[in-house]
């Protein structure tokens, strides 16, 4: 292919990808804890033509990234309901060893154990599950320490990474890490939420503006073939 096919089928693919990550982003906008995904664009360059100063330079979408920025906290009156004000993550027990969250929506299984929705189990300070009487009231305090009928029973793990890169997310609002993560200064706030940092009306918007570049970019490819196309033609007629 010629260097404007070659460009355009390369663009093509990047929005491409850059539309998945969408379409991800905007099917969990409503989950708490999400984090949004972005791509980072670089350009491609073959070995053969680096040497070349008039070589076509690709866009490509060299990796994905996720946005840890806060959520809004939205109040649900759920003394079960806990979100992080700050940077930091609660540890819970997954189904492959420690994971880490930024959803608290907590619940008490039936055998007092605290848990996401998903059933995993949240950790106290030291790694341990954390376990409650179902039939009393929860009380956590800005530093995450739990007590029921005035006593203190634990204290829930809420860590940190100082790289974020470090992370790797595993389903819609968890993370695991090969790091170990260190002690967060992030506040507990009872009976809140943190919503999704992926806004519907922000999604929509680069939505519009990825769909317009993927259009520009099939016209072009349309024009580029036409042009080939007509070349072809040209050099045939001339020979015969």
């Amino acid at each position: 292919m010629d260097s404007l096919t070659t460009a355009a089928a390369s663009g093509m693919r990047s929005r491409m990808e850059a539309l998945d990550l969408l379409a991800n982003n905007i099917a969990n906008s409503s989950a708490p804890g999400f984090k949004a995904d972005r791509e980072f664009y670089a350009q491609y360059v073959s070995a053969e033509a680096a040497q070349d100063p008039g070589a076509t330079v690709l866009p490509v979408v060299q990796r994905n990234w996720t946005d840890f920025s806060q959520g809004a906290l939205v109040a649900t009156g759920n003394p079960l309901d806990i979100a992080l004000s700050g940077k930091g993550f609660l540890a819970v027990k997954g189904p492959s060893g420690v994971t880490f969250t930024r959803d608290g929506s907590l619940h008490i299984s039936p055998q007092g154990e605290l848990q996401t929705n998903d059933g995993y189990a949240v950790q106290e300070v030291g790694g341990k599950a954390i376990q409650v009487d179902p039939a009393k009231t929860v009380e956590i305090a800005p530093d995450g320490t739990i007590r029921q009928d005035g006593q203190d029973l634990s204290r829930i793990a809420v860590v940190d990474f100082p790289d974020l890169t470090a992370l790797n997310k595993r389903g819609h609002a968890y993370f695991s890490s090969d790091v170990p993560p260190v002690p967060s200064s992030a506040l507990v706030e009872q009976g809140k939420i943190e919503s999704a940092n992926s806004q519907p009306a922000e999604n929509a918007v680069r939505l519009v503006g990825v769909m317009r570049q993927f259009e520009m970019l099939q016209r072009a490819l349309s024009i580029g073939t036409e042009m080939n196309k007509r070349a072809l033609e040209e050099v045939a007629r001339v020979a015969s």
